[in-house]
């Protein structure tokens, strides 16, 4: 009977057979839903030794989209000990299989058809597992099965995806595979892209709820611990830089408390900054408490001067935002309204021929005084639906209606806008349709950022002309990264996102 392993026994159980003069194989996966094509894959990964070891990605590793794996690790696990050809199987605590590779020293490694194009694989690890094989003197090797996909079925069985989901992704894979998806996200590499928004420093205070003061009608909070992200426009160069070779970034910090090492140390090292000195400012900050057990947010407490930059400083951003404007291929905007960009700002940024991308948001600060109106031109706009009802004075017209009233406000070329659970409209007018797509975020945990991680995404592509369908696909997906952390506290992960997308499309 197939045996399951610790990874503490696995040393010793190497040494054993090693002993015995017996060779080893290991094979390595997520064993989701167990097919033909993984029974043969064991087989012929068997012929090559006398021992086969299976190790067992955990759950928590596993990127193929939502609800992914289907089954969990204590059953994936029984499953395969059910199976005669195994001899032993491990769950493995990493995310690759090179830990396991270098306690158990297996003299053959298998890895199924698949994997003979290592240039396909989207995650780069099998070049480090190849390393860690040879670097104890076991040998590579690929059967030659034929080749099934646990997602594909899964995809197709499936209750994951809600009927909208399912509709839009099954018109998707009819059109386009994963090849025109990797080529856009090789393409917009060498973009040359500058972004100008405020810095914010965003402090989310975790504390208890004590309850009800005994003396006073207010709440008492107990104050636990606090972590601090780098949050507004700070938060888009960095989800720029991980998508494109060169980012130059504008934006202002405070006269005082200016948290400039914080900024610096968490923005990457190829974004290019250029920062003014904000006199009688503080940089912003946006303290929210936050409830420990629910992580729902209590009360927002932010510290800012929301007045527009003097004279000298108004030229001081003006010249440099010319400059750069000269340089970029795509300039991307995100006005938070808290005093960085005035109208004469727009005009310079929205007269130059340079394509330009802009998020402007509507926030407690900023409610009554920010509009669109300001910018004359704009390539692409990312908007949320009720800041779009907000601009617009109305609350009840149809999403049609209101892309047909900013259009006539505002020269747009491409516009989405947010619905938050409904997902997105994209509407292209050089195109002119309208694409709906649903929204893909199972475990919302926190909305801040999702809207400035689609910009970044979603801008990047429109500027290489990827089809919008696309486009937004890869810009939901961004977002539902977002979400489902606190505030900007994970970075877009570009190879989770290309992973999503290929399990999605199969």
């Amino acid at each position: 009977m197939t045996k399951i392993l610790k990874i503490s026994e696995i040393n010793k159980l190497s040494k054993k057979i090693k002993k015995e003069k017996k060779k080893i194989v290991l094979c390595h996966g997520v064993f989701d839903l167990v097919h033909l094509g993984h029974i043969n894959y064991f087989k012929s990964s068997k012929y090559f030794g006398d021992i086969l070891v299976v190790s067992v990605t955990k759950g928590r590793f596993v990127n193929k989209g939502f609800n992914r794996p289907y089954n969990s690790d204590e059953d994936r696990v029984n499953f395969l000990t059910s199976l005669n050809t195994i001899d032993y199987v491990v769950l493995n605590d990493k995310p690759t299989s090179v830990n396991i590779i270098k306690l158990l020293k297996p003299d053959f490694y298998a890895k199924g058809p698949d994997y003979k194009n290592i240039k396909k694989d989207i995650t780069g690890e099998i070049k480090n597992e190849i390393k860690a094989v040879k670097s104890i003197k076991g040998k590579v090797i690929f059967t030659d099965d034929r080749s099934l996909s646990s997602s594909k079925i899964l995809n197709k069985l499936d209750n994951s995806f809600d009927n909208n989901q399912k509709i839009f992704l099954k018109s998707l894979k009819s059109k386009f595979n994963f090849n025109y998806i990797n080529y856009y996200l090789e393409k917009i590499k060498s973009i040359r892209t500058s972004v100008i928004g405020e810095i914010i420093v965003d402090k989310y205070i975790f504390c208890d709820t004590v309850g009800k003061s005994g003396k006073e009608p207010h709440l008492v909070l107990k104050d636990l611990y606090e972590e601090k992200y780098l949050g507004g426009a700070g938060a888009i160069a960095n989800n720029l830089a991980l998508l494109c070779k060169k980012v130059k970034f504008i934006s202002y910090i405070g006269k005082f408390n200016s948290q400039s090492k914080f900024i610096k140390k968490r923005l990457n090292l190829n974004i290019l900054k250029n920062f003014i000195i904000k006199k009688n400012s503080p940089t912003i900050e946006k303290k929210r408490f936050i409830d420990n057990v629910s992580k729902s947010k209590i009360i927002g407490v932010y510290n800012m001067n929301e007045n527009n930059l003097d004279k000298f400083e108004e030229k001081k951003i003006n010249d440099i935002i010319k400059q750069s404007l000269q340089n970029s291929d795509l300039f991307i905007i995100s006005d938070y309204g808290h005093g960085l960009i005035n109208s004469n700002t727009a005009k310079i940024l929205t007269t130059k021929k340079k394509f330009i991308a802009l998020n402007a948001q509507l926030n407690a600060f900023n409610i009554g005084y920010h509009t669109l109106t300001k910018y004359n031109f704009i390539n692409f706009l990312i908007i949320n639906e009720n800041e779009l009802r907000h601009e617009l004075r109305d609350r009840s017209s149809s999403i049609e209606i209101l892309i047909e009233k900013i259009n006539k406000k505002i020269k747009i070329d491409n516009l989405v806008i947010t619905r938050g659970k409904n997902g997105a409209v994209y509407y292209s007018k050089k195109k002119n349709f309208k694409i709906y797509c649903p929204a893909f975020a199972n475990n919302v945990l926190d909305k801040v950022g999702a809207g400035d991680t689609m910009l970044s995404v979603m801008s990047l592509l429109c500027k290489v002309d990827c089809d919008p369908r696309v486009s937004i696909f890869l810009g939901s997906l961004a977002a539902a990264q977002n979400v489902e952390n606190l505030n900007n506290s994970c970075p877009l992960d570009k190879t989770k996102l290309l992973q999503y997308a290929n399990y999605m499309l199969k």
